[in-house]
Protein backbone atom coordinates (compact mmCIF):
# COMPACT_ATOMS: atom_id res chain seq x y z
CA UNK A 1 0.00 0.00 0.00
CA UNK A 2 1.49 3.48 -0.74
CA UNK A 3 0.75 6.45 1.54
CA UNK A 4 1.09 10.08 1.17
CA UNK A 5 0.85 12.39 4.05
CA UNK A 6 -1.06 15.35 2.37
CA UNK A 7 -2.99 16.25 -0.81
CA UNK A 8 -1.21 17.61 -3.93
CA UNK A 9 -4.12 19.77 -4.75
CA UNK A 10 -1.77 21.55 -7.67
CA UNK A 11 -0.69 17.81 -9.47
CA UNK A 12 -4.25 16.63 -9.34
CA UNK A 13 -6.18 16.25 -12.62
CA UNK A 14 -9.79 15.51 -13.34
CA UNK A 15 -10.88 12.07 -11.51
CA UNK A 16 -7.38 11.63 -9.84
CA UNK A 17 -9.26 9.78 -6.80
CA UNK A 18 -11.47 6.44 -7.26
CA UNK A 19 -12.66 7.82 -4.32
CA UNK A 20 -12.75 10.48 -1.41
CA UNK A 21 -13.60 9.29 2.04
CA UNK A 22 -15.04 11.41 4.78
CA UNK A 23 -15.27 10.16 8.12
CA UNK A 24 -18.42 10.77 10.16
CA UNK A 25 -17.86 13.70 12.40
CA UNK A 26 -21.14 13.44 14.70
CA UNK A 27 -24.61 14.99 14.24
CA UNK A 28 -26.12 17.57 16.73
CA UNK A 29 -29.36 16.69 18.95
CA UNK A 30 -31.81 18.11 16.03
CA UNK A 31 -29.68 15.81 13.05
CA UNK A 32 -28.05 18.56 12.08
CA UNK A 33 -24.54 18.12 11.12
CA UNK A 34 -21.58 20.24 13.02
CA UNK A 35 -19.08 22.66 11.63
CA UNK A 36 -16.50 20.30 11.71
CA UNK A 37 -18.13 18.02 9.54
CA UNK A 38 -19.66 20.48 7.18
CA UNK A 39 -15.69 21.39 6.92
CA UNK A 40 -15.07 18.30 5.32
CA UNK A 41 -18.00 18.00 3.37
CA UNK A 42 -16.98 21.70 1.57
CA UNK A 43 -14.06 20.34 0.83
CA UNK A 44 -15.63 17.77 -1.12
CA UNK A 45 -17.96 20.65 -2.58
CA UNK A 46 -14.21 21.76 -3.89
CA UNK A 47 -12.99 18.75 -4.94
CA UNK A 48 -15.77 16.40 -6.66
CA UNK A 49 -14.80 17.07 -9.82
CA UNK A 50 -11.39 15.17 -9.21
CA UNK A 51 -12.95 11.78 -7.81
CA UNK A 52 -15.57 9.10 -9.17
CA UNK A 53 -16.87 8.40 -5.96
CA UNK A 54 -17.69 9.92 -2.49
CA UNK A 55 -17.86 7.75 0.61
CA UNK A 56 -19.58 9.14 3.46
CA UNK A 57 -19.21 7.02 6.09
CA UNK A 58 -20.69 6.29 9.78
CA UNK A 59 -23.56 5.11 11.51
CA UNK A 60 -23.16 7.25 14.47
CA UNK A 61 -21.37 7.28 17.70
CA UNK A 62 -21.51 4.84 20.79
CA UNK A 63 -21.24 7.85 23.00
CA UNK A 64 -24.27 9.54 22.23
CA UNK A 65 -27.96 8.22 21.82
CA UNK A 66 -29.08 8.94 17.98
CA UNK A 67 -30.89 11.97 16.79
CA UNK A 68 -34.14 10.47 15.73
CA UNK A 69 -36.50 11.63 12.54
CA UNK A 70 -39.94 12.56 13.13
CA UNK A 71 -41.28 9.14 12.80
CA UNK A 72 -38.99 7.94 15.65
CA UNK A 73 -36.52 6.46 13.05
CA UNK A 74 -32.70 6.89 13.90
CA UNK A 75 -30.68 9.81 11.83
CA UNK A 76 -27.24 8.22 9.93
CA UNK A 77 -24.15 9.96 9.98
CA UNK A 78 -23.42 9.29 6.12
CA UNK A 79 -27.58 9.79 5.34
CA UNK A 80 -27.02 13.72 6.54
CA UNK A 81 -23.93 14.01 5.08
CA UNK A 82 -25.55 12.83 1.61
CA UNK A 83 -28.49 15.10 2.30
CA UNK A 84 -26.11 18.15 2.59
CA UNK A 85 -24.14 16.81 -0.28
CA UNK A 86 -27.08 16.71 -2.79
CA UNK A 87 -28.53 19.84 -1.58
CA UNK A 88 -25.44 21.53 -2.58
CA UNK A 89 -25.55 20.23 -6.06
CA UNK A 90 -23.39 16.52 -5.82
CA UNK A 91 -25.23 13.90 -7.93
CA UNK A 92 -27.08 11.50 -5.65
CA UNK A 93 -25.42 8.60 -8.20
CA UNK A 94 -21.81 9.99 -6.94
CA UNK A 95 -22.54 9.14 -3.51
CA UNK A 96 -21.79 5.94 -1.60
CA UNK A 97 -23.11 5.95 2.23
CA UNK A 98 -22.00 3.48 4.97
CA UNK A 99 -24.12 3.03 8.12
CA UNK A 100 -22.29 0.37 10.07
CA UNK A 101 -19.47 2.01 11.30
CA UNK A 102 -19.36 3.88 14.64
CA UNK A 103 -16.24 4.42 15.28
CA UNK A 104 -13.20 5.37 12.93
CA UNK A 105 -11.54 2.33 12.80
CA UNK A 106 -15.04 1.10 11.41
CA UNK A 107 -14.67 4.24 8.96
CA UNK A 108 -11.84 2.98 8.32
CA UNK A 109 -12.90 -1.14 7.76
CA UNK A 110 -16.36 -0.56 6.41
CA UNK A 111 -14.88 1.76 3.86
CA UNK A 112 -12.46 -1.12 2.42
CA UNK A 113 -14.60 -4.17 3.31
CA UNK A 114 -18.21 -2.48 1.56
CA UNK A 115 -16.67 -0.13 -1.35
CA UNK A 116 -12.67 -0.21 -1.96
CA UNK A 117 -12.73 -3.95 -1.99
CA UNK A 118 -16.37 -4.78 -4.08
CA UNK A 119 -15.42 -1.73 -6.32
CA UNK A 120 -12.44 -2.11 -6.78
CA UNK A 121 -11.47 1.27 -5.93
CA UNK A 122 -7.47 1.66 -5.17
CA UNK A 123 -7.08 5.83 -5.03
CA UNK A 124 -8.18 6.80 -2.23
CA UNK A 125 -8.41 10.23 -0.76
CA UNK A 126 -9.50 10.61 3.04
CA UNK A 127 -10.35 13.55 4.15
CA UNK A 128 -10.96 15.06 8.17
CA UNK A 129 -10.63 17.46 10.52
CA UNK A 130 -6.90 18.55 11.86
CA UNK A 131 -7.45 17.08 15.36
CA UNK A 132 -8.81 14.05 14.03
CA UNK A 133 -5.98 13.81 11.26
CA UNK A 134 -3.29 11.33 13.36
CA UNK A 135 -5.26 8.93 14.29
CA UNK A 136 -7.03 8.85 11.19
CA UNK A 137 -4.11 8.70 9.47
CA UNK A 138 -2.47 5.60 11.30
CA UNK A 139 -5.80 3.61 11.39
CA UNK A 140 -6.72 3.68 7.48
CA UNK A 141 -2.82 2.84 6.61
CA UNK A 142 -3.17 -0.02 9.31
CA UNK A 143 -6.90 -1.50 8.23
CA UNK A 144 -5.82 -0.60 4.07
CA UNK A 145 -2.49 -2.72 4.56
CA UNK A 146 -4.21 -5.88 6.09
CA UNK A 147 -3.45 -9.27 4.54
CA UNK A 148 -5.05 -11.01 2.25
CA UNK A 149 -5.30 -8.19 -0.21
CA UNK A 150 -5.78 -8.65 -4.03
CA UNK A 151 -4.47 -4.95 -4.98
CA UNK A 152 -2.32 -2.69 -3.88
CA UNK A 153 -4.21 0.85 -2.40
CA UNK A 154 -2.87 3.89 -2.89
CA UNK A 155 -3.61 6.40 -0.09
CA UNK A 156 -3.47 10.04 0.53
CA UNK A 157 -4.75 12.17 3.34
CA UNK A 158 -6.29 15.94 3.69
CA UNK A 159 -7.37 18.19 6.72
CA UNK A 160 -9.87 20.66 7.09
CA UNK A 161 -9.84 23.39 9.87
CA UNK A 162 -10.98 22.50 13.16
CA UNK A 163 -14.24 24.94 13.06
CA UNK A 164 -17.16 24.87 15.39
CA UNK A 165 -15.49 23.67 18.41
CA UNK A 166 -14.64 26.07 21.47
CA UNK A 167 -10.71 26.11 22.52
CA UNK A 168 -11.57 23.63 25.89
CA UNK A 169 -13.58 21.08 23.45
CA UNK A 170 -10.87 21.21 21.08
CA UNK A 171 -7.87 20.87 23.43
CA UNK A 172 -10.03 17.71 24.96
CA UNK A 173 -10.56 15.98 22.00
CA UNK A 174 -6.92 16.30 20.71
CA UNK A 175 -5.91 14.89 24.04
CA UNK A 176 -8.10 11.72 23.90
CA UNK A 177 -7.41 11.61 19.98
CA UNK A 178 -3.38 10.91 21.46
CA UNK A 179 -4.36 9.06 23.88
CA UNK A 180 -6.36 6.56 21.63
CA UNK A 181 -3.50 6.60 19.15
CA UNK A 182 -1.26 5.39 21.67
CA UNK A 183 -3.34 3.10 23.15
CA UNK A 184 -4.37 1.38 19.79
CA UNK A 185 -0.55 1.36 18.43
CA UNK A 186 0.57 -2.10 19.93
CA UNK A 187 -2.78 -3.62 18.21
CA UNK A 188 -1.36 -2.08 14.95
CA UNK A 189 2.00 -3.80 15.36
CA UNK A 190 0.64 -7.26 16.46
CA UNK A 191 -2.30 -7.07 13.62
CA UNK A 192 -1.69 -7.87 10.27
CA UNK A 193 -4.49 -9.85 8.95
CA UNK A 194 -8.12 -9.47 8.24
CA UNK A 195 -8.83 -13.01 10.52
CA UNK A 196 -7.03 -11.40 13.17
CA UNK A 197 -8.74 -8.05 12.99
CA UNK A 198 -12.00 -9.25 12.34
CA UNK A 199 -11.30 -11.99 15.40
CA UNK A 200 -9.88 -8.45 17.78
CA UNK A 201 -12.75 -6.36 16.19
CA UNK A 202 -16.13 -8.59 16.99
CA UNK A 203 -14.66 -9.98 20.59
CA UNK A 204 -12.82 -7.00 22.10
CA UNK A 205 -13.64 -3.67 20.82
CA UNK A 206 -15.81 -1.81 22.51
CA UNK A 207 -18.03 -0.71 19.67
CA UNK A 208 -18.71 -3.77 17.76
CA UNK A 209 -18.21 -6.99 20.55
CA UNK A 210 -21.37 -8.57 21.82
CA UNK A 211 -20.90 -6.45 25.19
CA UNK A 212 -21.00 -3.12 24.96
CA UNK A 213 -18.41 -1.42 26.96
CA UNK A 214 -19.21 2.16 26.98
CA UNK A 215 -16.41 4.70 27.72
CA UNK A 216 -17.54 7.45 30.00
CA UNK A 217 -16.10 10.84 28.63
CA UNK A 218 -15.96 13.88 29.79
CA UNK A 219 -18.41 17.15 29.25
CA UNK A 220 -15.83 18.56 27.00
CA UNK A 221 -15.00 15.34 25.33
CA UNK A 222 -18.54 14.98 24.31
CA UNK A 223 -19.12 18.29 22.60
CA UNK A 224 -16.69 17.05 19.25
CA UNK A 225 -18.84 13.92 18.88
Amino acid sequence: MKSSGKSDGSAMEKHSFDCILIPGGGLKPDGSLPAWTTARLNYVLDHAEETTWIGLLSGGTVHKPPPLNSDGFPLFESRQAAAYLISQGIEPSKLLTEIASYDTIGNAYFSRMLFADPFSLTRLQVVTSAFHLPRTKAIFNWIYSLTPAEREYELSFAEVPNQGLGSEALQARREREKLSLNKLLPKIKSTRSLDGFNRWLYSEHAAYSPILNKEQLTENELKSY
